[in-house]
């Protein structure tokens, strides 16, 4: 090939640039320059993987052969997962723009779901007109009230108060399902290469926020019974005494003209001159009806004791019955049946007489018409309910979120991480929460056989 590129006159200018060993060597140079043009982005590529690669073996880690390093992988996991679970907590976490997470969700319970369902609630609403009345009438006793006693009030308001206690636990319970949500998504990529681990880690969370869930009810049902026991009718914003009658004076309760209201240190009383003047002319014609009474009995009695000396004379015609007893329209029954008595030494005739009442029904309720008093009462006694219920409604919202923050938040983010290990860090157990599946076991050779390859491509570019 050299000869003839040599002899012929054709290329005897050219013979230098042809023939094989001309081509190898311009090849040669066009890879070389290739190569070195691609070098810089081919050392950025194999350095971008070397870093991921890197990253994904040390997640994995190395296996921990001793007892002491299996210790300290152990103590590592459970500092990184209580850490973890504070941050979301307190919102210190990577933050997320798509939705509302970790702390933010305990807060949006707290006042757009607990807050919010408690102002909605209307204390009157399951209190009839007629609830409130035959409280009063049954507080009254067997003697009439001149004043409006304290007693309904005390009594429907606590019922209200009694309403407040399942929210509260409602809420509580929404609060522990949103800490068991945060918990299972703390160190998902580190526990899942550990399943038994996992598994242990996510009982004995449980098992502690339900542990420091109780006390947080009981906390919350002490709160409420708190404010049903004790109605604290001296608050500084209890709209009670003149203030309620005030009130019920601008709503226009009173629709009959003003009623004139006096308190009484047990409650609300109302009087006025109309029905002074009313019950007074009242006890004036019972007191002479009752006279009357008693001038008819003592006469009847006496008559009855006359008869029973004379002996009861019957009409000549024994077939015949004879009606008496005049405008009471009662009719005496002659004949044979006179000469009856009663055992008890009453006659047929004085039996007959008699005024019978009938007896009064297994269940009463009180009277439909309502009187301008009844009104009165009843919108006092609304009002009453009302001012309360407000003020421990108050308390309620302040004071429920304070307990669940106490004893269920604040006391899991303290003491998680002195539980775990209490439970978990034994040595007995070291081997198997921290087996590994086989899974896991051959990703590993393969993350380590790609570590070795792309660090010797590194250390080979770095001879150009």
């Amino acid at each position: 090939e050299e000869k003839f590129f040599s002899t012929l006159p054709a290329y005897h200018g050219l013979s230098q640039c042809c023939g094989v060993p001309q081509l190898a060597k311009k090849l040669n140079m066009i890879l070389l320059k290739h190569i070195t043009d691609m070098l810089p982005g081919l050392k950025s590529r194999i350095n971008a993987q070397l870093v991921a690669v890197a990253k994904e073996h040390a997640a994995y880690g190395d296996t921990a052969e001793s007892t002491a390093g299996q210790g300290v992988k152990l103590l590592n996991i459970l500092g990184k997962y209580c850490e973890a679970f504070s941050s979301m907590v307190e919102g210190k976490n990577k933050v997320s723009t798509d939705q509302l997470s970790g702390g933010a969700r305990i807060h949006y319970i707290f006042q757009s779901i607990f807050v919010k369902s408690l102002e909605e609630i209307d204390p009157c609403k399951n209190i009839s007109d007629e609830d409130i009345r035959t409280s009063i009438q049954n507080s009254d006793g067997p003697k009439g009230a001149m004043f409006l006693p304290e007693v309904p009030f005390e009594i429907l308001v606590r019922k209200q108060i009694d309403r407040l206690l399942d929210p509260s636990l409602q809420c509580a319970k929404f609060i522990y399902d949103e800490l068991v949500k945060i918990s299972h998504g703390c160190l998902t990529s580190e526990l899942q290469k550990y399943p038994i681990l996992k598994r242990r880690m996510g009982e004995s969370v449980s098992n502690f926020l339900r542990d420091g869930l109780r006390p947080a009810e009981t906390m919350i049902t002490h709160i409420i019974e708190m404010e049903m026991d004790y109605i604290n009718t001296s608050h500084s914003s209890f709209v009670g005494g003149s203030k309620v009658v005030e009130l019920a004076k601008h709503e226009g309760l009173s629709s009959r003209g003003p009623t004139s209201l006096s308190v009484h240190k047990d409650g609300v009383g109302i009087s006025s001159e109309a029905q002074l003047k009313s019950s007074t002319e009242n006890n004036v014609q019972l007191k002479s009806e009752r006279g009357q009474k008693s001038r008819a009995v003592f006469a009847r009695d006496t008559s009855r004791g006359a008869t029973a000396e004379k002996g009861f004379q019957p009409d000549t015609d024994a077939g015949t019955s004879v009606a008496g007893g005049g405008q009471n329209g009662h009719s005496l029954v002659s004949g044979s049946l006179s000469s009856m008595s009663d055992p008890r030494g009453y006659s047929l005739n004085s039996l007959y007489s008699m005024i019978r009442l009938r007896e009064p029904p297994s269940t009463l309720k009180p009277s439909e018409n309502k009187t301008d008093r009844d009104r009165t009462e009843i919108a006092i006694v609304k009002l009453l309910v009302k001012s309360y219920y407000d003020i421990v409604r108050k308390s309620i919202e302040d004071a429920v979120p304070k307990a669940i923050m106490h004893f269920l938040v604040n006391h899991t983010k303290r003491e998680l991480h002195n539980v775990l290990i209490r439970k978990l860090y034994r040595e007995s157990l070291l081997d198997d929460m921290l087996r590994e599946t086989d899974e896991v076991l051959i990703r590993r050779q393969r993350i380590q056989e790609t570590l070795q390859v792309l660090e010797q491509a590194h250390r080979v570019l770095l001879l150009f």
